[in-house]
């Protein structure tokens, strides 16, 4: 596919969601005006959604490129773990976030390593480093949660900037800086030429193998990132809190409009698809509406949106 045509479809793929989630809000806000419309519920909102975000966005380049990583739920579990340690060891906030991020890193590096070099499916690499990063939590831990230390908890967690949380600030300003690498530098450009066709990207240049460590790499860090940040804001490490965190961020950037298949997708449609669920999940909960109800919408947006991209692609062939 040329890279104009990819824009396009890529564009319009995001207006498309963009008149979902409208039409969502809309709609809550008729049918709870004195409760969802509110700047409070709102804020809530955009709280629920900013760490998903930072999993959902690392998710995007690795679905681009046709892979998948399962594994983003334990890694953000166990960067947690060993942030914790860290900073009970030495004290040290700065060392803590240090820690999280290096631990996410290395599990990115190592399901990168795993596909690039040792040609093992990505499903299954990543659903190996999942149990292997839980696990490895479970025995750090013990199976109990650890707590954050009170300087992290009541200052990352809390602070907030012009009546926003600090935390939400972080992930909307490295969710911007990934949203414009993707879709304006030459790493970006190698992200969608492996996803498009990887044996035309390595014959045209582009070292696939080392590019896919570093996308696999570049997932690990922002979910060892978002762990930290989730320590910060819920204090504890949530070891069995995360379970669905992978499906989840598939799910917000499938819904995005980034295709399973590779080479087609942009952060600022998973950035949509990750506030459809959390508008949903909010807007049931302010109404009454049983839960379960979420799960199943969201669930039946997810294969309209499977069907739709392969819709498209039977047509353009």
């Amino acid at each position: 596919m040329k890279r104009e045509e990819r824009v396009r479809l890529g564009d319009l793929q995001v207006v498309w969601i963009g008149l979902v989630l409208v039409v969502l809000l809309v709609a809550f806000s008729l049918l709870a005006p004195r409760t969802f419309p509110t700047s409070f519920n709102l804020l809530n909102l955009i709280s629920d959604a900013a760490i998903l975000l930072l999993l959902a966005t690392g998710m995007t380049y690795v679905i681009i490129t046709a892979g998948i990583d399962l594994s983003v739920g334990g890694v953000l579990v166990f960067s947690a773990v060993a942030a914790t340690k860290v900073m009970d060891f030495t004290g040290s906030p700065a060392l803590g976030v240090l820690a999280a991020v290096v631990t996410g890193l290395a599990w990115g590096v190592l399901n990168g390593v795993l596909v690039a070099l040792g040609r093992i499916p990505a499903l299954i690499v990543t659903l190996g480093t999942l149990g292997m990063s839980l696990g490895g939590a479970l025995l750090l831990t013990g199976g109990v949660d650890l707590r954050a230390p009170a300087e992290l908890n009541l200052g990352l967690g809390l602070a907030r900037w012009l009546g926003v949380p600090l935390i939400v600030w972080i992930c909307a300003a490295v969710t911007a800086v990934l949203a414009v690498a993707l879709a304006r530098t030459r790493f970006g450009r190698h992200t969608y030429a492996i996803g498009s066709n990887a044996e035309a990207a390595r014959r045209s240049g582009v070292a696939v193998r080392k590019h896919l460590i570093k996308v696999y790499g570049l997932a690990g860090l922002l979910a060892g990132l978002a762990g930290h940040l989730s320590l910060a804001k819920y204090g504890i490490t949530g070891v069995s809190a995360h379970s669905t965190d992978n499906l989840q961020a598939i799910a917000a950037v499938v819904i995005g409009g980034t295709s399973l298949f590779g080479g087609v997708g942009t952060v600022a449609g998973t950035v949509i698809g990750v506030f459809i669920p959390v508008v949903l999940q909010n807007g049931f909960q302010i109404l009454g509406v049983r839960p379960f109800w979420q799960q199943v919408v969201v669930g039946a947006v997810l294969v309209a949106a499977v069907y739709v991209d392969q819709w498209r692609r039977r047509t353009r062939a």
